[in-house]
């Protein structure tokens, strides 16, 4: 009956990296589309994100039947638990993912200084959201608290793009269409660090059975 569970559990783990490696996949892909001028990205988007939904009803059923059929012992229950707050952050990301393909066509390939410091926003939640999943993945609460600190340079960075485009609306007014578009492009990406920290909370909780203070 264990070994039986045990396979479950390692087909739990597969399944959130797969539907992680979505997420990043998603973020790369708008990354690339602004930054690079490669709207032809921004298509693969909305496939990308469909892709994740289906992992999220996928683990989530999974989830249920281990709770259900297997009888998991507490930190089994609270592995579960986690895992089924994860997919709902995680389906969140592939969301916002979507919504900064959708701004990325209103900007019309239109390049700007701050795509430099958005692109670092992108890998660095991108990375956010890689070793959030693997500190679960490897129940490894170092790892998850990295994490979560790790979204205060992503927060900094948010402010510094939002300090800087606001200097640009004031600079030329006629700018101001496009500030605004890379303004909620950052936002997103900011909440996709969000996300990815409340990942790891969740990882954390798995793990010792504590959320972060």
């Amino acid at each position: 009956m264990r070994s039986r569970f045990d396979e479950q559990l390692v087909l739990l783990n597969q399944e959130l990296i797969t539907m992680g490696a979505l997420c990043e996949e998603a973020i790369a892909l708008v990354s690339s589309a602004l930054t690079e001028n490669r709207p032809e990205l921004v298509a693969r988007v909305s496939p990308t994100d469909h892709e994740i939904d289906q992992k999220e009803r996928n683990i989530e059923s999974l989830c249920l039947k281990l709770l259900l059929k297997q009888q998991p012992v507490a930190r089994d229950l609270r592995q579960i638990s986690a895992a089924l707050k994860m997919v709902t952050d995680m389906e969140r990301i592939g969301d916002q993912a979507e919504d900064i393909a959708e701004i990325i066509t209103f900007l019309g390939g239109r390049t700007h200084s701050e795509h430099v410091r958005i692109r670092e926003m992108a890998a660095a939640t991108s990375k956010m959201v890689t070793d959030s999943v693997d500190a679960y993945v490897k129940q490894d609460a170092k790892l998850a608290d990295a994490v979560i600190a790790y979204d205060d340079i992503v927060d900094a960075c948010f402010q510094k793009v939002k300090s800087s485009l606001i200097g640009m609306i004031a600079q030329n007014p006629a700018d101001g269409e496009d500030a605004l578009d890379l303004l909620m492009i950052a936002k997103y990406f900011e909440r996709i660090g969000d996300h990815a920290s409340n990942i790891a909370e969740w990882v954390r909780f798995s793990i010792t059975g504590q959320k972060a203070k």
